[in-house]
């Protein structure tokens, strides 16, 4: 998954020599809707022997806005902007998602309360972003600056999408293939709609681009969201957030190995403060003496309390309809680590890791 989502900014840099940003954007949703469909219609995925697609008019709204701001404005954004900025500047902002996602949960959505080395983490990464815009080189601005800005929008779309997401339809019995097929499905019917605008222009295609297009829709924005689901079913959310590290790096050496791209120390010196900015935040780096205040403890206990409590409801609840006495459940400290995982492995919570 980091290898394609990290060739996905090259592949973006080679079609536009042919097509528009435009085009680039709505092959990318068109294509990948048009592979998740065909696996929906093929596999038909259900969770708990329910209906195949959502049946409530509130999650289709909410589908439709995380196909807003999670696909169709950050894939405009990221193609507009490989017009003036390398593929791998672009992989490099991309990696700021995470930083986006912890400050939107935060403050937009409530859904997370940040300890102090989670607020320090953002901060450094806010500096590392400054440290890759190296704002001393401009002295107006310019397409290149422009394009960074775009870049750091798309991450800033993705991290809304995230926190929106874990906030409206975390928890609700939708399969992976079926969530991935709503988000991305749904921006390609958008972007059909707008094809007059964004898409209806000369092209000038030769294989490269074609088979360029092909893996960025079918591949980077089809089959990898459904790759990385499972994998953070099998190995863990923890385990699998490793993608948000790779993904900049493969962008880098395929834009420096393929296209001869360049950049200068700011750049790299940047992104190692935003990846530390990103460690930090996701509590995989601790600052020495920054132990988890007393309101986040309390915090857990209550998340644990409160899952001990639906447990035992749920047994209780079988148990009556099986028409045999329950068992409750006593709360235990495990049940914090068992919610919290079982949480962050349904479809909508996995949709907060970066692409």
């Amino acid at each position: 998954m980091g290898v394609i989502w990290g060739a996905s900014f090259l592949f973006m840099k080679i079609a536009l020599e042919g097509v528009t940003f435009g085009q680039v954007a709505w092959s990318r949703l068109v294509l990948g809707g048009l592979t998740l469909g065909l696996i929906v219609l093929v596999s038909r995925p259900r969770v708990a022997n329910g209906p195949v697609l959502p049946r409530e008019k509130i999650v289709w709204l909410h589908f439709l806005v995380i196909a807003i701001t999670g696909c169709v404005v950050p894939h405009l954004l990221f193609a507009w902007a490989e017009q003036y900025v390398s593929s791998s500047l672009a992989s490099i902002y991309n990696a700021v998602t995470p930083i986006m996602t912890a400050v939107m949960a935060t403050l937009a959505f409530r859904v997370e309360r940040l300890a102090r080395g989670q607020v320090a983490g953002i901060l450094v990464g806010i500096a590392g972003v400054v440290v890759i815009i190296a704002p001393w080189r401009y002295a107006a601005l310019t397409g290149d600056l422009w394009g960074q800005f775009a870049c750091l929008g798309a991450a800033l779309c993705y991290g809304f999408t995230f926190g929106y997401t874990r906030r409206f339809l975390s928890g609700r019995p939708i399969a992976p293939a079926t969530f991935a097929f709503l988000n991305i499905g749904i921006a390609g019917v958008i972007m059909l709609l707008a094809t007059p605008v964004v898409a209806w222009h000369p092209v000038a295609l030769t294989a490269p681009i074609v088979a360029g297009l092909l893996t960025l829709g079918a591949l980077g924005t089809g089959l990898a969201y459904i790759w990385h689901i499972n994998v953070l079913r099998a190995w863990g959310p923890t385990n699998a957030s490793t993608v948000t590290y790779v993904t900049p790096v493969v962008g880098v050496l395929l834009g420096v190995l393929v296209l001869s791209e360049t950049f200068s120390w700011h750049e790299p010196a940047g992104a190692a403060l935003v990846l530390l900015g990103i460690l930090l935040t996701q509590r995989r780096l601790r600052l020495p003496g920054w132990s988890a205040p007393s309101w986040a403890l309390k915090t857990r206990r209550a998340r644990a309390r409160r899952g001990a409590s639906r447990a035992a409801s749920r047994a209780a609840s079988r148990a009556a309809s099986r028409g045999s006495p329950s068992v409750a459940a006593e709360p235990s400290g495990s049940v914090t680590e068992t919610s919290a995982e079982s949480s962050a492995e349904s479809p909508a919570a996995l949709h907060g890791s970066p692409r």
